[in-house]
């Protein structure tokens, strides 16, 4: 079983919510795929026992060889080729690339482009605070400046085990990573805070998730009692509650610190029990 835990805006709760489940929920390992900014590592505390570095393929142009025929260039989806035949030189722009491989696959001379890897990331792999025997925190981190983590996390995506079970902390908004990472799991939850600006992003991506036609159901994060703002927009929409996070102080405090969240109040553990008693019942309808 595969649970994503996404939220269309950033500061919402969602690696809170994650971690929460991670350290509540026998036999789950956490996985970190919002890969521009992953901090799940600093509750789960894991040590890292493997780094795998990540490349992806970029095409390299030899002028010496090439005859500048533009096949690249005609064929690249992305235009992150140009060939200047008047001058016989190639540009090739590298923010542009997504590593299809069209160029290679249309290039008539033999050794003309030959696609070499680059480095944009590294995977991590290692063993949170639950003293697991194997592995159970994996986390995906893009270098600094690269365009897109859609390939960092379609290659974790093909390292979890279908036999295991993982709480998958995804990137905030509806982008392509988004959709990247919710597209290969079983059950979405979805957090928002009871704000107008918490709503107006889980409205879109409840529609991402029921585009996709994933099961789903909702977590309110900084519930307060006074605040059905939440509550309203989730009946209007018949999305199923899975429960709600109160507005805690000893939970804030805690989660400065880095220390465990479960544990910082009885509120909180109280909480958490609603919501694995109910996701786990919404489980076995799947």
């Amino acid at each position: 079983m595969k649970i994503a835990v996404a939220s269309g805006k950033g500061g919402t709760g969602k690696t809170t919510v994650s971690v929460l489940l991670y350290e509540y929920l026998d036999n789950y390992s956490y996985v970190d795929m919002d890969v521009e900014e992953p901090n799940g590592h600093i509750f789960v505390k894991p040590a890292i026992e493997k780094v795998e570095d990540f490349n992806k393929l970029i095409p390299n142009i030899n002028e010496d060889v090439c005859t500048f025929c533009g096949k690249c260039e005609k064929n690249c989806p992305y235009n992150a080729i140009s060939i200047i035949e008047s001058s016989k030189k190639t540009l090739f722009f590298e923010d542009l690339c997504q590593s299809c491989g069209v160029c290679s696959y249309v290039c008539p001379v033999d050794k003309a482009l030959i696609e070499k890897n680059k480095k944009i990331g590294v995977i991590n792999y290692g063993k949170g605070f639950k003293n697991s025997e194997e592995i159970d925190f994996i986390e995906g981190i893009l270098n600094i400046g690269e365009p897109s983590g859609v390939p960092i996390i379609n290659k974790i995506n093909k390292k979890l085990d279908s036999e295991k079970n993982y709480i998958v902390d995804a990137p905030p908004g509806t982008t392509c990573p988004v959709v990247a990472t919710i597209e290969k799991v079983d059950y979405v939850i979805l957090v928002t805070e009871p704000t107008p600006f918490g709503i107006n992003d889980l409205d879109l991506t409840l529609e991402v998730v029921r585009e996709l036609k994933k099961p789903h159901g909702l977590i309110i994060n900084k519930n307060t009692e006074d605040n059905n703002l939440a509550d309203k927009y989730a009946k209007k929409k018949n999305l199923r509650i899975l429960g709600k996070i109160p507005y805690d102080k000893d939970f804030a405090v805690s989660y400065s610190r880095g220390d465990s969240l479960l544990d910082s109040s009885q509120r909180i553990q109280s909480s958490v029990k609603k919501i694995g008693i109910n996701l786990n019942k919404y489980l076995k309808e799947i």
